[in-house]
């Protein structure tokens, strides 16, 4: 690694005002992705700022209509959580599935989103959701929050606090997993609002990352079953196609991966 100077922040505003001051300064979450990199010489940041201490970032509040989990709360809190298991079983579901026991007890949702990786789990739990990132400066609406890969609405200094997710009526996650990293070759979340609309995003499938899938959508809109997305067709135009598996595939994934969700929504 190069030379490096390590803060260990008290507070969101005392993080981004260190933020501030260095010249190329790097926020830290959970670590899986800048440590990595930093050891393989691809970033040198002049100051890297730790948020896991920050007891603002960390904890999870649950209300008749929101589930709030803050940004700093790793894997592994969010998935014993009884409020999480409570009001949406699905994000805890999904949290069980993330890499194995050390990257569920160091990975944070924040450090997640805020990275964006293409095939990550959480962007699709959150545009399916319609969930809200709040950060230090504002809010915004996961449709608007993921910009392509490894691409985000966030500011240069911005910090993400909390995401509030929607109580569903009903919520299903179901992936195919790669067998080394375990990030999915396509997954899919699928959800059921308290008004009746549907909302379905899929991950690992897009060159672009998340998307939302509006032709199953409107399948399950009209019947809320794995079987009316049978005549469903996906595109397999703008799909990943690597050594693991063509864009057909991936697209017919996409179609599968919904399938299960459903039925494990209920």
């Amino acid at each position: 690694m190069y030379q490096t100077t390590y803060h260990r922040p008290s507070s969101v505003d005392e993080a981004a005002s260190l933020f501030a001051k260095g010249s190329d300064a790097k926020y830290l979450a959970g670590g899986h992705t800048l440590i990595p990199v930093m050891k393989q010489r691809l970033a040198a940041p002049s100051d890297v700022i730790d948020l896991g201490k920050i007891k603002e970032l960390v904890g999870i509040e649950a209300s008749a209509d929101t589930l709030t989990i803050k940004a700093a709360t790793t894997y592994y809190d969010i998935m014993q959580n009884a409020d999480v298991k409570k009001s949406i079983p699905a994000i805890s579901y999904l949290t069980s599935m993330l890499g194995d026991p050390a990257v569920r007890h160091r990975g944070t949702i924040g450090g997640s989103i805020a990275n964006n990786d293409p095939a990550a789990d959480f962007p699709a739990a959150l545009v399916s959701l319609d969930a809200t990132v709040k950060t230090n400066k504002r809010s915004i609406a996961a449709d608007d929050f993921f910009k392509g890969l490894f691409t985000t609405a966030l500011e240069d200094g911005e910090i993400i606090t909390a995401i509030a997710f929607p109580i569903p009526a009903k919520a299903g996650y179901a992936k195919m997993r790669h067998p080394a990293s375990r990030f999915a070759l396509t997954g899919v979340f699928v959800t059921q609002t308290k008004t009746g609309d549907v909302r379905v995003a899929a991950t690992g499938a897009s060159q672009d990352g998340v998307m939302r899938v509006p032709a199953i959508e409107a399948a399950l809109k009209a019947n809320w079953s794995a079987g009316a997305i049978d005549g469903v067709t996906i595109s397999a135009d703008g799909m990943i196609s690597d050594i693991h598996g063509t864009s057909d595939y991936r697209a017919n994934l996409v179609k599968v991966m919904a399938q299960r969700a459903v039925d494990a929504a209920g």
